[in-house]
């Protein structure tokens, strides 16, 4: 297979490991990205800790084609995202114009107070991310994509990134669901999986009220090949006595 795009997320912010907010940006980037084609793979979460955010972002960058990070951008002292982006990349950081004006207008005479400034520094030789949710612009530097953490506006931001950022074949995937053990089925599929060593097999067992049971789900590029190993899996259920169903991706 050629070489697909690659990417990592950041998610950036002590309310993140504290557990007070959860993080659900990295599950719609990792939709979006797999509608591209690019490749999801890595995501880290750090605090509001400078150097952590300085390590963690020239280790990512320097791996995969993108990196995203989410959070650490808005008024507040503990919103250092901005500062550490630009130390990572070793540049200044100062009031962009545009983003200055861009502020200034969406606030009420005497508003635009100096923490709310702050969401107009942008590290040298970077672009804005627009945002059409609250108006407050991104980052983008280098191979980095710098967003808000809260997901309505990051996915304003994303919205911007999306029509910039290089394709890849897109990974085509099935999903047959079955009331079975895993146990059951685990030498069945481990012999499929031989029969496709170009596809990802994945088993996922799930319990609930009305019983326990297992989704099987065939990744890859060739949708042909998806769908015969998809096929493959179905026929493996039904002889192990249970009744194979396919299941919306």
């Amino acid at each position: 297979m050629s070489e697909n795009p690659t990417a990592a997320v950041l998610v950036i912010g002590d309310e993140i490991l504290s557990g007070r907010t959860q993080d659900t940006n990295t599950n719609y980037i990792a939709r979006q990205l797999g509608a591209l084609g690019i490749d999801l793979r890595e995501a880290r979460i750090v605090g509001d800790a400078e150097a952590e955010i300085i390590a963690a972002l020239n280790a990512l960058r320097a791996r995969y084609t993108y990196v995203f990070t989410t959070g650490g951008i808005g008024p507040t002292h503990d919103d250092i995202t901005a500062d550490a982006v630009a130390k990572a990349f070793g540049v200044g950081i100062d009031y962009h114009p545009e983003a200055l004006a861009m502020l200034a207008a969406r606030y009420k005479p005497g508003e635009f107070n100096e923490m709310r400034k702050r969401m107009a520094r942008i590290p040298q030789g970077a672009e804005l991310v627009r945002n059409t949710a609250s108006v407050a612009p991104g980052i983008h530097i280098g191979n980095v994509y710098v967003m808000a953490g809260v997901p309505m506006i990051m996915r304003a931001m994303m919205e911007d990134i999306v029509p910039h950022l290089e394709r890849g074949a897109v990974v085509h995937a099935q999903t047959v669901q079955a009331r079975i053990g895993e146990g059951r089925i685990a030498e069945g599929l481990m012999r499929i999986q031989n029969d496709f060593p170009d596809l990802a097999l994945g088993s996922y067992p799930y319990y609930r009220e009305d019983g326990f049971g297992v989704q099987l789900v065939a990744r890859g590029r060739d949708a042909a090949r998806v769908e015969a190993a998809a096929l493959a899996i179905e026929a493996m259920v039904r002889a192990e006595g249970a009744e194979p169903e396919r299941i919306k991706n």
